[in-house]
């Protein structure tokens, strides 16, 4: 004898399709349509411009003059600055964009040669100590003396990169307090700890006049 429950529910017709077997059907379409969209925008790419492996052939505008050099993409601002066009000042000291010692000017704003590939570079307006101390001609630049009479510089590794960050923050902060130099010349760092004496320096060479003094 059939139960009440039996007669209200009718006999099922088997389902044809699982829910596995429905997810493996939607991943095998997604799959397909992901690679067809794939291969229709590879299609319509520009071809890219392949460099290298080997050297190329790099023009950099340096302290305001062209220089001509060949370098592979790979090579740094920092290491064909030193290597290739015997522009020492920039220091590579830890290598991984951290201490500020292979500081230079680009474009008007301090970046660390170590990170930056020379053959990127082209095209911009690159300053480095060298171009800051030939332009005070036979006479210390005011940045430069003021390290000097500060005792701002101890074994010289970080020297060349602060007095570099230093131009520049003087260039947008001629007027500064001791904290603006503190947090304006954070990005350099100074393994022997002459803190005090670079930011007493870059005080005095404000009051001289600046960058340009």
């Amino acid at each position: 004898m059939n139960s009440p429950k039996d007669s209200e529910q009718p006999n099922k017709k088997k389902r044809s399709f699982s829910r596995r077997g429905f997810l493996a059907g939607m991943g095998v379409t997604s799959g397909a349509l992901t690679t067809g969209i794939l291969e229709t925008e590879a299609q319509a790419a520009p071809t890219a411009h392949v460099v290298g492996p080997g050297e190329v052939p790099v023009t950099l505008n340096i302290n305001g003059k062209p220089y001509n050099v060949k370098t592979e993409p790979r090579t740094t601002l920092c290491d064909t600055l030193r290597h290739r066009l015997d522009l020492t000042a920039a220091k590579r000291v830890c290598d991984r964009g951290t201490c500020g010692a292979c500081s230079v000017i680009i474009d008007g704003k301090v970046m660390y040669s170590c990170t930056v590939l020379a053959i990127d570079a082209q095209g911009r307006k690159i300053e480095t100590l060298e171009g800051i101390t030939a332009a005070a001609g036979r006479n210390l630049p005011a940045i430069s003396a003021a390290f000097v009479n500060n005792d701002a510089q101890q074994c010289g590794y970080c020297t060349p990169g602060f007095v570099v960050a230093a131009k520049n923050f003087l260039d947008r902060n001629p007027n500064p307090t001791e904290e603006d130099v503190k947090h304006g010349l954070g990005g350099n760092l100074c393994r022997c700890g002459t803190y005090m004496g670079v930011r007493k320096a870059v005080l005095e060479a404000a009051k001289r006049g600046g960058s340009n003094a």
